[in-house]
């Protein structure tokens, strides 16, 4: 018997109205469950939606369409009290460390500001158990944010997400924005809090390898839409959407997986070319698939109507007509033009 999905999102949309009165799909249909103790990981183009997702998951902004359910809850349908409650279990990381953090408030303030909202005792004892969770010194809480680099602060965004122990983090780019340096400093902690937790977070990122280090499954998304969602073993291994192919192409590789690839040796999936070309307009939407002006092995079905997200194989959810119509043939390297 399988378990009930801690977060369950059901065509969720998110369109925005410019003053020509265009409709802007950010967000447009998207559907996946997330279990208790799971990472999901969330990657695709600038532009393809992501950020959007997660912030119209926690009710940043206000849905368009579409219902997110916590435990069964439908967060929609909650008001004043009630939603108060909800959202205690929803908590974000944000990209930018010092735009996340008010500047004019000491960091201990920071943290502590959601404990006094929900009225938790001691806070102050809890700020410095969550500074030490984090690995920097309780004196940090006399401090302010600008006395900080941007992995300290960054350290204080995951602390204070952390504050009232809630059962879903969405980290939206968490370490875009910090020196590469930085970056795998806090990658390890997200890890290792997430082992000693047992946290349900969705991460957000355009970083593969990141996600891939992180994540239990990968949603890839492109145009409002997820294209691809399996584990993430297996979508490494296996890429099935052309979109997913192109963009681990681009991914930088070794030196030696050129050479067995140039000698024959490697995996032909891995010779999948980079995307090509720009993604359309959000203001002129394509009918059908979105990704077939750069898509290399469209057919004329890709321009009927937008492929559905369906299970071609076990827990690997792919949106492609021409993956559906012969599942187990994938394209040859060198692939035809695109078309226009």
């Amino acid at each position: 018997m399988s378990r009930a999905p801690l977060l369950e999102v059901r065509d969720l949309a998110k369109h925005y109205v410019d003053r020509a009165g265009l409709v802007l799909r950010a967000v447009d249909g998207v559907s996946f469950t997330l279990q208790r103790g799971e990472v999901l990981g969330i990657v695709g183009e600038s532009g393809c939606g992501k950020s959007t997702l997660g912030r119209a998951i926690i009710r940043l902004v206000e849905p368009s369409a579409g219902k997110v359910l916590i435990d069964g809850t439908e967060l929609g349908s909650l008001r004043g009290r009630a939603l108060k409650r909800a959202r205690r279990r929803l908590q974000m990381v944000f990209q930018d460390p010092f735009g996340s953090l008010n500047p004019r408030h000491r960091i201990g303030g920071i943290i502590s500001e959601p404990l006094k909202i929900y009225g938790e005792p001691n806070p102050q004892a809890r700020v410095v158990e969550l500074l030490e969770l984090v690995g920097l010194p309780q004196e940090a809480a006399l401090r302010y944010p600008h006395e900080f680099s941007g992995g300290q602060r960054q350290r204080f965004a995951i602390a204070r997400a952390l504050a009232l122990s809630p059962d879903l983090i969405i980290a939206d780019e968490p370490v875009s924005a910090l020196d590469v340096s930085i970056q795998s400093q806090i990658i390890n902690l997200i890890v290792a809090l997430r082992a000693k937790f047992a946290l349900s977070m969705i991460f957000i990122s355009h970083d593969l390898a990141v996600v891939r280090h992180v994540a239990d499954r990968v949603g890839v998304m492109y145009f409002g839409k997820l294209v691809e969602l399996a584990p993430t073993a297996e979508l490494f291994a296996e890429p099935r959407h052309p979109y997913t192919k192109a963009l681990l192409a681009a991914v930088p590789k070794p030196v030696q997986v050129a050479v067995k690839l140039a000698e024959g040796n490697g995996s032909r999936r891995a010779a999948a070319p980079p995307v090509l070309g720009e993604v359309p307009d959000p203001a002129d939407p394509p009918r059908g698939c979105a990704f077939r002006a750069r898509c290399p092995v469209a057919i004329e079905e890709c321009g009927s109507a937008a492929p559905p997200l369906a299970e071609l194989f076990p827990a690997h959810r792919v949106a492609c007509y021409r993956v559906a119509k012969d599942p187990e043939t994938l394209p040859e390297p060198g692939f035809p033009p695109l078309r226009g």
